[in-house]
């Protein structure tokens, strides 16, 4: 592959974000990005201008990043519009976004917004007890894939504070909250029927209800998360013509998430694409209230016996047009943003960012995840014109049937030569 041609699919999928910069500072911008791709060690600031042989650059650099124009809304839309043009954007008919917070860790406390976290000893066994992080919200895409594990591709973040260790002039605001905001910016940036999933730690009244129930001249969203252990359940509730008095807002209570094989109706048996392969799935569906949204919406509650897995699945949602069987997949997709997160720490290096201020930790993170999202987008441009021919298939390991991304990067430094002449003749320098 040329790397001219290369080069122009990069430059393409970087033109939206300038409406979100200055000329000069878009400029900058795309300096950093490339850097950031293309380069193989820390992926600081410096280090990336380093292996694009552009080190006289890093004050200006450095200004962009502390003081620089930077509209932080328009390079979400316009990031949200280059996601929509992926292929298999939709699944089963809606744009699906997947939602979760992850802690990047940090070595001292005087980087802004550090704040401290107990860190659970059987997840980290090998860190202290308490450790100092930032702890971020991030949304990406859920893109499906037929037989094989989703793509997730990294839109946007927010860095949530603890109310105890709040920076001055700062605003707390709680995860739940950050999460919300989030996707109705998703919702807001492109049209159509928006579906977000997450896992049961913000099954909350604060984040389902202003996405099912939004104010007016907001878009709707709907859910999919899991149901906690003292979820409370309800039947839809009967018609009484009989009765006097106001109708019965709530039908009897149906039995406790963990009690879910005796939920009324049938148990039916599947199968379909859940963590990595197939798997034979007995499952049960319900439509029901749920306390926690209220009793104005009506949602689908699901059970099921997974194949492999001694503990049943129990799922809420209110895209009430789906199935069992299709709400357990997407829920289980959710694990394709873990590794994400993986990828951004160890190939993009999260946890490398040398920023002490405010504004450089902000916008560092944005790159970072936009790199991640073009690197996976120039995947799809690359799949559409060479197939799979541009990605290392190594022989010792047979089942590796999808590029990386490593394996993105790997083609960018093929051609890091050819890529630093081309920027350098873009910049005029």
């Amino acid at each position: 592959m040329q790397a001219t041609q290369l080069w122009s699919h990069w430059q393409a999928l970087l033109a939206p974000c300038a409406d979100a910069f200055t000329y000069w500072g878009f400029q900058r911008f795309t300096e950093w990005v490339t850097g950031l791709a293309v380069n193989v060690e820390e992926h600081t600031i410096t280090q990336s201008l380093v292996g694009l042989d552009r080190a006289g650059d890093w004050k200006a650099l450095e200004s962009f990043a502390e003081t620089g124009a930077w509209d932080q809304a328009a390079l979400e839309r316009a990031t949200a519009g280059l996601l929509d043009q992926a292929p298999g954007r939709l699944w089963y008919g809606y744009r699906v976004w997947a939602g979760d917070d992850t802690k990047v860790h940090r070595s001292s406390k005087g980087v802004w917004g550090t704040c401290t976290f107990h860190e659970y000893t059987a997840r980290c066994p090998n860190r202290a007890s308490t450790v100092r992080a930032h702890n971020w919200v991030v949304v990406g895409a859920l893109l499906p894939r037929p037989a094989q594990p989703a793509w997730f591709l990294p839109h946007a973040g927010r860095l949530y504070l603890r109310q105890s260790q709040l920076p001055a002039g700062e605003t707390f605001r709680t995860k739940c909250h950050l999460l919300v905001e989030l996707v109705r910016a998703e919702a807001a940036a492109v049209e159509g029927e928006h579906l977000a999933v997450f896992d049961g730690g913000f099954a909350l009244r604060s984040v389902v209800r202003p996405l099912v129930r939004p104010s007016p001249g907001q878009a709707r969203v709907e859910f999919l998360t899991r149901l906690r252990g003292d979820a409370r359940l309800h039947a839809l509730p009967e018609a009484e013509p009989q009765r006097r008095g106001p109708r019965r807002k709530w039908g009897r209570r149906l039995a406790p998430p963990r009690q879910g094989g005796r939920w009324p109706g049938p148990w039916q048996v599947g199968e379909t694409f859940l963590y990595g392969r197939k798997r034979k799935v007995r499952s049960k569906e319900v439509v029901c209230l749920w306390r926690v949204l209220g009793h104005e919406v009506k949602v689908k509650a699901v059970v099921a016996e997974v194949e492999g897995y001694r503990k049943r699945f129990t799922l809420v949602s209110s895209a009430r047009d789906l199935t069992g069987l299709q709400l357990l997949e997407l829920f289980c997709a959710r694990f394709r943003q873990e590794d994400g997160f993986r990828d951004l720490k160890q190939r993009l290096g999260w946890e490398e960012c040398r920023a002490w201020t405010k504004q450089p930790i902000l916008r560092t993170t944005q790159a970072l995840l936009l790199t991640m999202a073009l690197l996976r987008l120039l995947q799809f441009r690359l799949e559409a014109t060479e197939g799979n021919a541009w990605w290392f298939h190594p022989p010792w390991n047979e089942r590796k049937t999808r590029p990386s991304v490593l394996d993105l990067e790997r083609l960018l430094r093929q051609h890091r030569s050819e890529i630093k002449h081309l920027l350098s003749q873009q910049l005029g320098t």
